[in-house]
């Protein structure tokens, strides 16, 4: 299966920080991974960890793209398509 959002997503322009924000919005620091969103870079923990809030940021705002924020890792997810790319 083709996934477009995968294929049309670009690196956001701001850069992010190195932790979760939303984690750091509720003073927290016990993530396991950390995901980027390619619409606006928001950086949100995996759903391996207990908030996940990279999950919770699509849901929210329907961002279509995020990818592993993880020294050496370039791999990307499609929330809408449920695609690995």
């Amino acid at each position: 299966m083709s996934c477009e959002h995968l294929s049309v997503a670009a690196e956001p322009e701001t850069s992010p920080g190195e932790e979760c924000m939303g984690c750091r919005e509720e003073g927290r620091t016990d993530w396991v991974h950390l995901r980027l969103c390619l619409s606006c870079g928001y950086v949100g923990c995996c759903d391996s960890s207990p908030r996940r809030h990279a999950t919770a940021h699509y849901t929210a705002t329907t961002h279509p793209v995020m990818r592993s924020f993880e020294r050496g890792e370039s791999w990307r997810w499609c929330f809408v398509d449920e695609a690995l790319g």
